[in-house]
């Protein structure tokens, strides 16, 4: 499954169906087929997915550290970031809300 968010005011982020679920649950939504985040719910959201954000890098930064000191060097990061993952749909959200307009997928 593909989740394909749009809304009026900005153009469409599209993102797989695992990322998608991860990322509805982090902003307090239940992943579905349909959904909508009301301009009214988007600072909420916004401000869950940064802390996320925020928690993934401290947890790499901890995690080298320990590496460090135990004289060991961590393996090279794999895959994408949830910053990355997570960046487009909170510029999505910071435009939609700016402009009250809503974001919806799955319609």
């Amino acid at each position: 499954m593909l989740y394909k968010f749009k809304s009026k005011a900005a153009g469409d982020v599209i993102m797989t169906g695992p990322i998608g679920d991860a990322v509805l649950r982090t902003m307090g939504k239940e992943p579905g087929a349909k959904g909508i985040v009301l301009p009214a719910d988007m600072p909420g959201a916004i401000a869950a997915l940064e802390s996320a954000v925020l928690a993934e890098e401290q947890a790499r930064q901890q995690a080298e550290a320990d590496a460090h000191a135990d004289g060991k060097m961590l393996p090279s990061r794999e895959g994408v970031s949830l910053r990355q993952r997570a960046w487009p749909l909170v510029e999505m959200m910071k435009r939609a809300h700016a402009a009250d307009e809503e974001i919806v997928w799955g319609v």
